[in-house]
């Protein structure tokens, strides 16, 4: 009895080492799909606070440039941000994984929510949703400024 006990307490162990061998891997890919999706959002928010509205156009995922025209985008953005001014300070306060998001169709997205202070503004909360594009590169799909 003793040795069958032992016996079954080792494989309980075993089993429970691989299952947290498999939690661990499937969390580093996904902390490594939003240091990706982060990576991307940085890169494109540096094109908007530089006034490259049609830059960050052709930058942003295939999703995002179906949905709005190259100039009209150039157009809103400009609007929407000019009177913010230059970004003084942006924090990273939080990043969702997520693969159905309203209004898009199902995929992989990471939700990010910054707060930031502009020389117009202090306290805007900018959301930037990075997506995994057809060719698996992380692209924004979405901008939003409150």
């Amino acid at each position: 009895m003793g040795n069958r006990f032992i016996r079954m307490a080792l494989l309980g162990l075993v089993a429970w080492a691989a299952l947290a061998g498999v939690a661990t891997a499937a969390g580093d890919q996904l902390g490594g799909k939003k240091a990706a999706a982060v990576a991307a959002a940085r890169e494109w928010l540096a094109l908007v606070d530089a006034g490259k509205y049609p830059d960050s156009w052709d930058a942003a995922a295939e999703l995002f440039r179906d949905s709005v025209p190259k100039g009209q985008w150039a157009q809103q953005l400009g609007g929407a941000r000019a009177p913010l001014g230059k970004v003084v300070k942006r924090e990273l306060r939080s990043r969702s994984y997520r693969t159905a998001l309203p209004g898009a169709p199902d995929g992989e997205y990471v939700v990010l929510e910054y707060t930031t202070s502009f020389t117009g503004k202090k306290g805007a909360v900018e959301t930037v949703t990075p997506a995994l594009d057809r060719d698996g590169t992380w692209r924004v799909s979405g901008y939003y400024i409150r």
